[in-house]
Protein backbone atom coordinates (compact mmCIF):
# COMPACT_ATOMS: atom_id res chain seq x y z
CA UNK A 1 0.00 0.00 0.00
CA UNK A 2 1.35 3.46 -1.04
CA UNK A 3 0.11 5.72 0.80
CA UNK A 4 0.50 9.58 -0.07
CA UNK A 5 -0.75 13.26 0.50
CA UNK A 6 -1.31 14.00 -2.84
CA UNK A 7 -1.59 12.98 -6.65
CA UNK A 8 1.62 12.40 -8.01
CA UNK A 9 3.59 12.16 -4.83
CA UNK A 10 3.91 8.23 -5.49
CA UNK A 11 5.06 8.80 -8.66
CA UNK A 12 8.08 11.14 -7.47
CA UNK A 13 9.02 8.90 -4.51
CA UNK A 14 8.32 5.28 -5.25
CA UNK A 15 7.65 5.63 -8.60
CA UNK A 16 10.45 2.69 -9.29
CA UNK A 17 9.98 0.62 -6.76
CA UNK A 18 5.94 0.26 -7.49
CA UNK A 19 6.87 -0.72 -10.83
CA UNK A 20 9.18 -3.35 -9.49
CA UNK A 21 7.10 -4.87 -6.84
CA UNK A 22 3.59 -4.65 -9.51
CA UNK A 23 6.23 -6.47 -12.07
CA UNK A 24 7.03 -9.61 -9.72
CA UNK A 25 3.18 -9.83 -9.35
CA UNK A 26 2.75 -7.66 -5.84
CA UNK A 27 -0.83 -6.50 -5.49
CA UNK A 28 -0.28 -2.27 -5.09
CA UNK A 29 -2.98 -0.09 -3.87
CA UNK A 30 -2.30 3.47 -3.69
CA UNK A 31 -4.62 6.01 -1.24
CA UNK A 32 -4.44 9.30 -2.11
CA UNK A 33 -5.25 11.65 0.88
CA UNK A 34 -5.87 14.97 -0.45
CA UNK A 35 -7.66 16.12 -3.80
CA UNK A 36 -5.01 17.90 -5.04
CA UNK A 37 -7.07 21.31 -5.79
CA UNK A 38 -4.22 23.58 -4.68
CA UNK A 39 -2.01 21.71 -7.50
CA UNK A 40 -2.59 24.27 -9.90
CA UNK A 41 -1.25 28.29 -10.40
CA UNK A 42 -4.22 29.29 -12.62
CA UNK A 43 -7.27 30.49 -10.68
CA UNK A 44 -9.16 30.67 -13.34
CA UNK A 45 -9.55 26.74 -13.17
CA UNK A 46 -12.32 25.94 -10.37
CA UNK A 47 -11.07 23.03 -7.33
CA UNK A 48 -13.49 20.93 -9.19
CA UNK A 49 -12.23 20.90 -12.39
CA UNK A 50 -8.27 20.45 -11.13
CA UNK A 51 -9.77 17.94 -8.49
CA UNK A 52 -10.88 15.52 -11.75
CA UNK A 53 -8.19 16.40 -14.35
CA UNK A 54 -5.69 15.06 -11.37
CA UNK A 55 -7.65 11.83 -10.44
CA UNK A 56 -7.30 11.27 -14.15
CA UNK A 57 -3.52 11.93 -14.36
CA UNK A 58 -3.18 9.79 -10.92
CA UNK A 59 -5.09 7.09 -12.14
CA UNK A 60 -3.39 6.63 -15.36
CA UNK A 61 0.24 7.00 -13.81
CA UNK A 62 -0.58 4.53 -11.11
CA UNK A 63 -2.02 2.14 -14.16
CA UNK A 64 1.59 2.53 -16.30
CA UNK A 65 3.29 1.48 -13.38
CA UNK A 66 1.07 -1.31 -12.20
CA UNK A 67 -1.04 -0.39 -9.20
CA UNK A 68 -3.66 -2.98 -8.69
CA UNK A 69 -6.20 0.32 -7.13
CA UNK A 70 -5.94 3.38 -6.54
CA UNK A 71 -8.52 5.09 -3.48
CA UNK A 72 -8.90 8.77 -3.25
CA UNK A 73 -9.93 10.23 -0.01
CA UNK A 74 -10.54 13.31 -1.53
CA UNK A 75 -9.70 15.46 1.81
CA UNK A 76 -8.88 19.40 1.01
CA UNK A 77 -5.27 19.93 -0.65
CA UNK A 78 -3.44 22.09 2.15
CA UNK A 79 -5.35 21.13 4.94
CA UNK A 80 -3.98 17.68 5.98
CA UNK A 81 -3.42 17.20 10.05
CA UNK A 82 -2.60 13.96 11.45
CA UNK A 83 -6.27 13.47 13.32
CA UNK A 84 -8.46 10.98 14.37
CA UNK A 85 -10.55 11.27 11.35
CA UNK A 86 -7.78 10.49 9.09
CA UNK A 87 -6.25 8.56 11.13
CA UNK A 88 -9.53 6.14 11.22
CA UNK A 89 -9.83 6.43 7.17
CA UNK A 90 -6.37 5.14 7.23
CA UNK A 91 -6.77 2.47 9.06
CA UNK A 92 -9.54 1.67 7.27
CA UNK A 93 -8.36 1.38 3.95
CA UNK A 94 -5.48 -0.94 6.16
CA UNK A 95 -7.72 -3.51 7.15
CA UNK A 96 -9.60 -3.53 3.86
CA UNK A 97 -6.47 -4.57 1.84
CA UNK A 98 -4.23 -5.73 4.52
CA UNK A 99 -1.07 -4.96 3.17
CA UNK A 100 2.49 -6.71 4.20
CA UNK A 101 3.83 -3.56 3.14
CA UNK A 102 3.18 0.34 3.48
CA UNK A 103 4.87 3.03 1.40
CA UNK A 104 4.35 6.70 3.08
CA UNK A 105 6.02 9.71 3.35
CA UNK A 106 8.39 10.74 6.13
CA UNK A 107 7.04 12.50 9.19
CA UNK A 108 9.70 14.46 9.98
CA UNK A 109 10.48 17.48 8.47
CA UNK A 110 13.93 17.38 6.73
CA UNK A 111 16.76 20.41 7.37
CA UNK A 112 18.64 19.17 4.61
CA UNK A 113 16.30 18.31 1.47
CA UNK A 114 14.46 21.02 -0.50
CA UNK A 115 11.65 22.23 1.44
CA UNK A 116 9.44 20.78 -0.75
CA UNK A 117 9.61 17.31 0.67
CA UNK A 118 8.75 18.64 3.59
CA UNK A 119 5.30 20.17 2.52
CA UNK A 120 2.63 20.07 5.54
CA UNK A 121 0.20 17.43 3.94
CA UNK A 122 3.67 14.87 3.23
CA UNK A 123 4.33 15.22 7.07
CA UNK A 124 0.76 14.72 8.32
CA UNK A 125 0.06 11.72 5.83
CA UNK A 126 3.38 10.15 7.25
CA UNK A 127 2.70 10.74 11.02
CA UNK A 128 -1.21 9.37 10.39
CA UNK A 129 -0.29 6.41 8.31
CA UNK A 130 2.56 5.29 10.60
CA UNK A 131 -0.20 5.38 13.88
CA UNK A 132 -2.72 3.87 11.80
CA UNK A 133 0.11 1.44 11.09
CA UNK A 134 0.86 1.32 15.06
CA UNK A 135 -1.26 1.04 17.01
CA UNK A 136 -4.46 1.74 15.20
CA UNK A 137 -5.02 -1.03 12.29
CA UNK A 138 -3.72 -4.00 14.92
CA UNK A 139 -5.93 -2.95 17.81
CA UNK A 140 -9.39 -4.62 18.07
CA UNK A 141 -10.14 -1.71 20.61
CA UNK A 142 -9.35 1.37 18.04
CA UNK A 143 -12.65 2.48 16.15
CA UNK A 144 -14.56 -0.76 17.24
CA UNK A 145 -16.96 0.91 14.61
CA UNK A 146 -14.71 -0.49 11.73
CA UNK A 147 -15.11 -4.18 13.56
CA UNK A 148 -18.98 -3.78 12.44
CA UNK A 149 -18.12 -3.04 9.08
CA UNK A 150 -16.15 -6.57 8.68
CA UNK A 151 -12.98 -4.86 9.28
CA UNK A 152 -10.65 -6.64 11.66
CA UNK A 153 -6.90 -6.12 13.14
CA UNK A 154 -4.33 -6.57 10.53
CA UNK A 155 -0.40 -6.16 11.03
CA UNK A 156 1.80 -4.58 8.59
CA UNK A 157 4.99 -5.80 8.83
CA UNK A 158 6.82 -3.35 6.89
CA UNK A 159 6.76 -0.04 6.62
CA UNK A 160 9.65 2.80 4.27
CA UNK A 161 9.63 6.00 4.33
CA UNK A 162 11.78 8.03 1.77
CA UNK A 163 15.36 8.29 3.32
CA UNK A 164 16.22 12.03 3.18
CA UNK A 165 18.73 12.05 5.52
CA UNK A 166 18.44 8.96 7.04
CA UNK A 167 18.24 6.51 4.56
CA UNK A 168 19.17 2.75 5.56
CA UNK A 169 17.81 0.95 2.24
CA UNK A 170 18.01 0.92 -0.92
CA UNK A 171 15.81 -0.69 -4.08
CA UNK A 172 17.61 -1.31 -7.29
CA UNK A 173 15.34 0.57 -9.95
CA UNK A 174 17.50 0.97 -13.10
CA UNK A 175 15.88 -1.07 -15.48
CA UNK A 176 12.40 1.09 -14.37
CA UNK A 177 13.71 4.43 -14.37
CA UNK A 178 11.94 5.42 -17.85
CA UNK A 179 8.97 4.29 -16.97
CA UNK A 180 8.72 6.31 -13.60
CA UNK A 181 9.87 9.44 -15.46
CA UNK A 182 6.73 8.79 -18.05
CA UNK A 183 4.51 7.89 -14.94
CA UNK A 184 5.93 11.60 -13.46
CA UNK A 185 5.46 12.94 -16.85
CA UNK A 186 1.75 11.65 -16.92
CA UNK A 187 0.54 14.36 -14.34
CA UNK A 188 0.37 16.75 -17.17
CA UNK A 189 -1.17 19.48 -15.25
CA UNK A 190 1.69 19.67 -12.54
CA UNK A 191 3.89 20.80 -15.90
CA UNK A 192 2.07 23.37 -17.40
CA UNK A 193 4.82 25.97 -17.62
CA UNK A 194 7.55 23.67 -18.33
CA UNK A 195 8.66 23.93 -22.20
CA UNK A 196 10.50 20.69 -21.21
CA UNK A 197 9.37 18.51 -18.91
CA UNK A 198 11.88 15.87 -19.53
CA UNK A 199 14.43 18.68 -18.21
CA UNK A 200 12.43 19.80 -15.43
CA UNK A 201 12.60 15.98 -13.89
CA UNK A 202 16.50 16.03 -14.57
CA UNK A 203 16.52 16.45 -10.55
CA UNK A 204 14.76 13.41 -9.87
CA UNK A 205 17.46 11.76 -12.53
CA UNK A 206 20.02 13.15 -10.55
CA UNK A 207 19.04 11.99 -6.70
CA UNK A 208 18.42 8.27 -7.97
CA UNK A 209 21.68 8.22 -9.93
CA UNK A 210 23.54 9.85 -6.44
CA UNK A 211 21.45 6.50 -4.41
CA UNK A 212 22.51 4.02 -7.09
CA UNK A 213 26.05 4.91 -6.26
CA UNK A 214 25.57 4.14 -3.29
CA UNK A 215 23.86 1.09 -3.69
CA UNK A 216 26.00 0.19 -6.04
CA UNK A 217 23.97 -0.11 -9.67
CA UNK A 218 22.61 2.53 -11.52
CA UNK A 219 19.38 3.91 -10.07
CA UNK A 220 18.46 3.32 -6.66
CA UNK A 221 15.16 5.37 -4.91
CA UNK A 222 16.02 5.25 -0.53
CA UNK A 223 13.94 4.40 2.31
CA UNK A 224 14.45 4.21 5.74
CA UNK A 225 12.90 0.78 6.73
CA UNK A 226 10.73 0.40 9.79
CA UNK A 227 10.03 -3.27 10.49
CA UNK A 228 6.85 -3.37 12.75
CA UNK A 229 7.92 -5.64 15.44
CA UNK A 230 10.49 -3.78 18.00
CA UNK A 231 12.52 -7.08 17.79
CA UNK A 232 13.00 -7.49 14.35
CA UNK A 233 13.65 -3.60 13.98
CA UNK A 234 15.97 -3.16 16.13
CA UNK A 235 18.25 -5.72 14.05
CA UNK A 236 17.42 -4.10 10.91
CA UNK A 237 17.92 -0.53 11.79
CA UNK A 238 21.34 -0.77 9.83
CA UNK A 239 20.74 -2.65 7.63
CA UNK A 240 21.55 -1.66 3.56
CA UNK A 241 20.47 -3.98 0.96
CA UNK A 242 19.28 -3.85 -2.49
CA UNK A 243 16.69 -6.42 -2.97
Amino acid sequence: MVITAHPDDAEYSFGGTVARLADAGTEVVYVVCTDGSQGGEDPSVSDADLTRRRYAEQQDAADLLGATEVVFLGLRDGSLTPDVPLRRALTREIRRHRPELVLTHQPLRSLVFPIGASHPDHLATGEAALAAVYPDARNPRAYPELLSEGLTPHRVQEVWIPGHEHTDFYVDVSPYLTRKIEAIQRHKSQFADDVDPTAALAWVVNRLSGNGQVAGCRYAESYRRIITEAAAGAEAVTAEATP
